[in-house]
């Protein structure tokens, strides 16, 4: 049987893809979103492995690896997930009961591969390669001597960028990343792509700035774009959206499979 995990991390970028790459690996998974509600959590059992961020509110990581170590009957596995890379903190993090850690950011072609050392042969999972698709999602095959769709993604979020490559590229998209508007105009300089997939809200502008601007343009005008946001919620925005030309405007969170039956569709309608 799989093992179940507990993913305990403040950031939801992060416990998004994390909980992503351990999900398309058939691991079943817990969430927390701070140290107090993360070691209540710990504390109900039946986990097979704790992955614990350091910088959490309510309560710090090492408190939670405390709390735990002082409450299980059996030593659960304590993995930390941090940023930190000072001397001395390995060994910080060994004293406070942790097995091991894995740096910031995480990297999702290897992350899955770094948790299972922790896990006994018995409770890792028969999942897909880093490289497969998450379970439940089937996509047409490219024909032969087809060329690779390109996506654009557009988001100043790093593990946002991360989470969509890794949902996109195993199935062939050649896929590019932005961080704002400014980049991300830039990369449309060259070739258009077959679709760009827009966060709302950047750091120089907004998914509306960037779709006039292609609206305007003869040589981009008939590329579709995507705008996905967690934060655009009211009615407005999506018609102003829609309004502007945008193929669709797509809410987070969504499941990565119909996530990616969006993006298959504005392809296909392409």
């Amino acid at each position: 049987m799989a093992a179940r995990l507990l993913v305990i991390e403040d950031n939801a970028a992060n416990l998004e893809l994390m909980t992503y790459l351990l999900n398309a690996f058939g691991y079943a998974t817990e969430t927390a979103r701070d140290g107090e509600d993360g070691l209540a959590k710990a504390r109900q059992g039946g986990f097979d492995l704790v992955i614990c961020d350091i910088q959490l509110p309510k309560m710090d990581g090492f408190e939670v690896a405390l709390g735990i170590r002082q409450a299980a009957e059996e030593r659960v596995p304590l993995v930390a997930v941090t940023a930190f890379a000072q001397v001395g903190d390995r060994e910080r993090l060994m004293a406070a009961g942790f097995e091991g850690y894995i740096s910031k950011p995480i990297v999702p072609e290897t992350f899955v591969s770094q948790i299972e050392t922790f896990l006994g042969e018995g409770h890792r999972a028969a999942g897909p390669p880093a490289t497969a698709p998450p379970a439940g999602v089937e996509a047409e095959s490219p024909r032969a001597g087809a060329r690779p769709a390109t996506i654009l993604v557009v988001d100043n979020v790093s593990p946002n960028l991360q989470l969509m490559r890794s949902l996109l590229e195993p199935y062939g998209y050649q896929v590019t990343g932005a961080t704002g508007v400014a980049e991300a105009w830039a990369c449309l300089s060259g070739s258009p792509p077959d679709l760009a997939i827009c966060d709302l809200h950047l750091a120089d502008g907004t998914a509306y700035e960037l779709l006039a601007a292609m609206r305007e343009s003869p040589r981009l005008r008939g590329v579709p774009l995507v705008i996905l946001s967690s934060t655009g919620r009211g009615p407005e925005e999506r018609a102003r959206g829609l309004a502007l030309g945008a193929r669709k405007f797509i809410l987070r969170p969504i499941e990565a499979p119909l996530l990616l039956a969006e993006i298959q569709d504005c392809l296909g309608e392409g």
